[in-house]
């Protein structure tokens, strides 16, 4: 356990590094140069970047890839195709001519090929040190704190992310992009007062494009203020009717509100227009969901059964893994849960395009649920399997996912154990998954921490967010304890 806790350490010491200490000299100019031999290749990797800041993800990777085909050795547009891209083999392909292309390029955009390259590669160690490398030699750049602020939340390093933002706007107070982040990181940490004023300014700043309203949308649903949510989604898709994630979030409101038929109907507007086969694979999976809320779990084994042959034979190894991992997520019984966690084990190998960082977070995510049912079934060696192989896969990842996963399962082996302390010192460590925080409070009420339980049943019971195991966990907490 010392073990893996310092790597956690090292991980966030590493995110932090000062980034002097690779005697990386600050550059003249306030924001990284791109380097391309042609004009029309730059105009459109600007328009991209421009679209990827307004949430336009896959007009963004359109005009990176229109951007790589004007200019071959543009190193900076391929790592962008790579890092945003959900077509599994593109991602591979165009990692590989960044990495390749990166000669003809300035030291700033080797630095961010190197981060991008690194990170999806499972190397976060080097990666995060490029990107703390890149915003030392250019930390006037409030585009290149965004982009490093934005992965870390896809990370779940919301307290360094804040930072990124705090600085971008520090630069610039009206800078959009960082105004919508930092919103989300004020609201991840229910800080919904923060998470609002930013959004209303974003909402004046960009009074013409859709994500304002639906950013500010998903948060009034995290707040637990769905009419309001629903009335900002349907604001966004008047201003543009194409823009699929409201659609979605319309969909994935009202599955949170429990009305899952209404849900079903909204996802399948969704499906049908969805701007890639990722994006359509991951909407089914969000409609497989309310099947399970609904506790009609045939229904929900055939929905997600679909997803993954579909995605084993158009060859989406990720997706085809998810889905077989969330069908034994919510299996009453056991031993047929481990066999579908076995599916999905051996689908996040069937294909080579799966990036590292990928693999290694699903297959934390596989881990942590095998010792979970393990532990359940009294399959002794079965949790001390895949104990051994989660601590190992910890212990060689910076990756917050991973240690999520390890701390979550250790904590619930500890607490099947009785070993109350050492299960809440695993568990605080991954204290915003909702089966973490559920046993988390049960570990309190056996310690006699009161408050601390109280706490925890109140952010438990606040958690509304349109996942499997939020619906696995909220909804029961809330009916079974509803004097929190």
């Amino acid at each position: 356990m010392r073990r893996i806790t310092s790597s956690l350490f090292l991980a966030c010491l590493c995110l932090a590094l000062p980034a002097y200490a690779h005697h990386i000299k600050q550059s003249d100019q306030k924001t990284m140069p791109v380097t391309t031999s042609s004009a029309k290749a730059r105009d459109l990797y600007e328009r991209a970047m421009t679209d990827y800041e307004n949430l336009y993800l896959e007009r963004a990777t359109i005009g990176w890839r229109a951007s790589a085909k004007e200019d071959p050795n543009f190193a900076v547009a391929w790592a962008w195709v790579a890092f945003n891209s959900r077509d599994p083999q593109e991602v591979v392909a165009s990692r590989e001519k960044a990495k390749a292309t990166a000669e003809h390029a300035s030291p700033g955009e080797r630095l961010m090929v190197k981060w991008i390259a690194n990170v999806e590669e499972g190397n976060f160690i080097v990666g995060i040190a490029a990107m703390n490398d890149m915003l030392t030699m250019f930390p006037k750049d409030k585009r290149l704190l965004y982009l490093a602020g934005n992965w870390l939340v896809g990370e779940n390093n919301y307290e360094l992310a804040q930072k990124y933002f705090e600085r971008a706007l520090a630069i610039d107070k009206n800078y959009p992009a960082g105004l919508n982040d930092l919103a989300y990181a004020y609201a991840r940490n229910r800080q919904y007062d923060k998470a609002f004023d930013a959004m209303e300014r974003y909402i004046a700043l960009l009074p013409s494009e859709p994500n304002p309203h639906d950013s500010y949308a998903e948060l009034l649903r995290m707040s637990g203020n769905f009419d309001a949510a629903l009335t900002h989604y349907r604001a966004a898709l008047k201003i543009d009717p194409d823009f699929i994630s409201s659609q979605l979030g319309i969909a994935d409101t009202y599955a949170v509100m429990g009305n899952e038929e209404q849900a079903r109907t909204e996802y399948d507007k969704a499906i049908p227009r969805a701007h890639n086969t990722g994006d359509q694979f991951d909407y089914s999976m969000q409609k497989a969901m309310t099947w399970v809320r609904e506790q009609k779990f045939a229904e929900a084994d055939k929905a997600f059964q679909d997803v993954a042959e579909a995605a084993h034979r158009q060859g989406y190894a990720l997706q085809e893994a998810q889905a077989h991992r969330r069908m034994a997520q919510y299996q009453p019984d056991d031993v047929l849960a481990l066999k579908y966690l076995d599916a999905a084990e051996a689908a996040i190998w069937h294909d080579e395009n799966v990036t590292q960082s990928d693999r290694d977070e699903e297959r934390s995510r596989i881990l942590r649920y095998r010792v979970v049912r393990a532990l359940h079934a009294g399959q002794k060696e079965v949790v001390d399997q895949a104990m051994f192989e989660l601590e190992n896969l910890a212990t060689g990842s910076r990756s917050m996912i991973v240690q999520g996963s390890y701390h979550g399962a250790m904590g619930a082996q500890l607490f099947a154990k009785g070993d109350y302390a050492g299960a809440i010192s695993q568990l605080e460590d991954d204290a915003d998954e909702p089966a973490s925080m559920e046993l988390l409070a049960r570990a309190y009420a056996e310690n006699g921490a009161t408050d601390k339980l109280h706490e925890t049943e109140a952010k438990l019971r606040g958690t509304n967010l349109p996942t499997l195991e939020q619906a696995l966990v909220v909804p029961e907490v809330r009916s079974k304890r509803p004097e929190f």
